[in-house]
């Protein structure tokens, strides 16, 4: 793996007080945490703000608000989602402090679904015991949070947004460690007409906030959005810093399934749109081409089960059957209150011929989440001094091996206030980069964008929702093959190289995890097995070798 991308020394330098990689609900929340604590900020995002997988999330916000509901048992759903590899210390952070970031949303101007009354609608996803997801617009929760946090940056003149802005390199200061490096104190970054003809530059920080979500692009079907290309997560182990968990990418059991004569022409892979579980809390059911509900005796919760149970259903039924898909049935809810409930899953039917009030949706697995990421403690600090993590980039311990529906937007919430606190209780001086790696330029490689399709249908063929030792054997020997390509620095070759970068930690992972956990579903090792209670950590050392060590879980 590369320690470096290719691309050429910084043309320009400027400095702020904290960088924040990342626009979504993660990285907007920190920055706007740290403006209160008096700090100047950049946000840094790869197109523009909005264009993250935040506005594409549907069905809500978890978090205790009901008089019946508590904290330990929203902790225990959590935990069972996870399999026995969350951190309690975690998920006890998420439980407890949620509702009050929630609120501070709400203060901020995002607006939720609500009753005649004022009171707030609750609603019930899969592996919820309880009624806890708040939602807005219906099924548009990912819209409303954007909205009302992209208003309040907007407000704020010492924020300062960078769009169309590729992230390379952590810059890192001179220290003590194996490798003669520090603390992070900066990044290089491509931005779209900027600085020297190829546009690469500078921010030098005192701390650097990675909130740059997931790295579902890996795969051929996701319902990810096109930037999710894994940056994050590859720059901080070109770094040096440890990453875990890597392995569990919850696949979405329903995504909307777009027939090939609806497909835009020459998009590619493109976002597949999500039919949110919200659909099966208010009562839609799973069935095959029979129209029986297979679900039934698979789980207690039958269609909301935990995702990765779902999924699994799925995919017994297409493999049983050859078929490419199933149907979900919501048509006994009704066609005025599902358009009312559902807009957006309603308006994405009815775009390839389907009203989900007269007919059945066609959905199936896409990936849609990554359970792991760069790992971090309880304030969001990683494993590097000064780089922090949050979202779906980072790896809090709160996920374990299976993410719980609708605690991904809180994850966000909670753990960006975190890192905020920790950066503001005391950051250091600005210190001056090394003078190596990223700093000089000219000294790393990329592959070619075009390996991009080959690798996404290598990952779904071998590494996707089914898994086993030939399947991942003979995709491992694909990945080596393609990075023997060599690319030129530019964007999408950079974003190739992220790709491969991530593949590969999820590869040999996933080789190495001889069970089947949580979204990690092993053909040849079909069961859980507690010598596997543990977590994998993965890192890239000084020669871009690809390690992975095993950590017991207490």
């Amino acid at each position: 793996m590369p320690n470096l991308l290719a691309a050429p020394a910084p043309g320009w330098v400027e400095s702020t007080d904290v960088i924040v990689v990342g626009s979504g609900v993660a990285g907007l929340t920190a920055a706007l945490h740290l403006r209160e604590a008096g700090l100047h900020v950049t946000v840094v995002t790869k197109v523009s703000i909005d264009e993250g997988s935040t506005r594409w999330a549907q069905g809500g916000v978890a978090a205790v608000l009901d008089p019946a509901d508590t904290p330990r048992m929203h902790a225990s759903d959590t935990e069972i989602a996870g399999v026995g590899l969350c951190d309690p210390a975690a998920v006890r952070v998420l439980v407890e402090e949620g509702p009050t970031r929630l609120r501070e949303l709400m203060r901020l101007g995002a607006e939720f679904d609500r009753h005649p009354d004022g009171s707030l609608m609750l609603t019930r996803e899969g592996g919820h015991r309880a009624d806890r997801i708040v939602h807005a617009g219906g099924d548009a929760t990912g819209a409303e949070i954007q909205r009302a946090l992209h208003e309040a940056v907007r407000r704020d003149p010492w924020i300062r947004l960078v769009e169309h802005a590729l992230v390379l390199d952590l810059l890192r200061a001179p220290g003590d460690g194996p490798d003669g490096l520090g603390p992070a104190c900066g990044v290089t970054l491509h931005v779209l007409g900027e600085g020297s003809e190829d546009g690469v530059g500078a921010l030098l920080a005192r701390a650097v906030v990675l909130a740059t979500g997931g790295m579902g692009q890996i795969f051929a079907a996701t319902t990810n959005p096109a930037v999710s290309t894994g940056d994050g997560v590859a720059l901080a182990m070109r770094a040096g810093a440890a990453v875990t968990d890597v392995e569990f990418v919850q696949f979405h059991p329903t995504a909307l399934i777009v027939p090939e004569q609806a497909r835009v022409p020459g998009a590619g892979h493109a976002q597949q749109p999500l039919v949110s579980e919200a659909l099966r809390g208010e009562g839609a059911h799973l069935v095959d081409a029979d129209g029986k509900r297979f679900m039934l005796g698979q789980h207690e919760l039958a269609e909301l089960a935990p995702r990765d149970v779902v999924a699994k259903g799925i995919h017994r039924v297409l493999l049983a059957t050859g078929a490419e898909h199933v149907h979900l049935d919501a048509r006994h809810l009704g066609g005025t209150f599902l358009a009312r409930r559902f807009p957006t899953i309603v308006a994405s039917c009815r775009a390839i011929g389907v009203d989900p009030g007269e007919d059945l949706i066609p959905v199936a697995p896409a990936a849609h989440y990554a359970s792991g990421g760069v790992r971090t403690d309880l304030h969001g600090r990683t494993s590097i001094p000064g780089l922090y993590a949050c979202g779906e980039v980072a790896c809090t311990g709160v996920h374990g091996a299976n993410r719980l529906a609708s605690n991904s937007l809180l994850e966000g919430l909670v753990f960006s206030r975190r890192i905020a606190e920790h950066i503001a209780s005391g950051l250091p001086e600005q210190a001056r980069p090394a003078e190596t790696g990223a700093w000089r330029g000219g000294a790393g490689w990329v592959v070619p964008a075009a390996t991009t399709p080959s690798l996404q249908r290598a990952m779904t063929r071998g590494a996707g929702v089914l898994r086993s030792s030939a399947t991942l054997d003979a995709t491992a020997a694909e990945l080596v093959e393609l990075g023997t390509g060599r690319g030129t620095p530019r964007t999408a070759d950079w974003e190739a190289t992220n790709l491969l970068t991530v593949a590969a930690a999820l590869v040999t992972a996933a080789y190495a995890r001889r069970e089947t956990r949580g979204c990690h579903w092993r053909e040849d090792f079909p069961t859980a097995d507690e010598r596997w209670r543990g977590h994998l950590v993965g890192a890239i050392g000084a020669h871009g070798r690809l390690t992975t060590c095993w950590e017991e879980t207490p």
